[in-house]
């Protein structure tokens, strides 16, 4: 998860202080959760020294992020994810100056986006995910043309909770996922 400042001119308001989030839309052509949005990151390797140097690695390769230019905040506990069986340990970074990013590799990425936190928890962008064939309602989100749901929104709902940032939302507003991320 790649926050940094919103570039210079952005207005700055709300209490998330103009701090920005790095989306990515995933590839179309991809075998797993095609055109969905997730956080740059990916597999360890066994090169990697880590989930850290993975995470790292991984926003360089797909989004041209910096590592230089990234502070490592944290890292959460491995978060298991209960539809593919893979486990996920995210890694909160910072990127002091806002820096050039976009799509590396289009295999993997189809588009980056830098959203402004204030759009997250904007109620307007906000509501639940419904999946039709499980019994599954989660938080999700609609920001710059992009459908946010699943591992990736719950994550982004849980931090924004944690940070204290969350304004009060409408969770009776249920909305079915989109057919297009229902065929695996």
């Amino acid at each position: 998860m790649l926050f940094g400042p919103a570039p210079e001119g952005v207005e700055r308001i709300g209490n998330s202080g103009g701090a920005t989030l790095v989306l990515t839309e995933r590839a179309h052509t991809l075998r797993s959760h095609p055109g969905q949005v997730s956080f740059p990151g990916g597999r360890v390797d066994p090169t990697d020294d880590g989930p850290v140097d993975a995470a790292l690695r991984e926003a360089e390769e797909e989004i041209g992020a910096l590592r230089s230019g990234i502070d490592v905040v944290g890292m959460l506990p491995q978060l298991p994810l209960s539809v593919t069986g893979f486990s996920v340990t995210p890694v909160l970074g910072w990127w002091r100056e806002p820096m050039p990013v976009g799509v590396v590799d289009p295999a993997e990425v189809a588009r980056v986006v830098v959203v402004p936190v204030e759009e997250l928890t904007d109620p307007a962008n906000r509501f639940m995910a419904v999946h039709p064939a499980r019994a599954f309602a989660a938080p999700a989100f609609e920001v710059q043309g992009l459908y946010v749901w699943g591992f990736t929104a719950i994550l982004i709902a849980e931090f924004l909770d944690l940070a204290g940032l969350t304004r009060p939302w409408d969770t009776s507003d249920e909305r079915p996922v989109p057919a297009r991320f229902l065929v695996r």
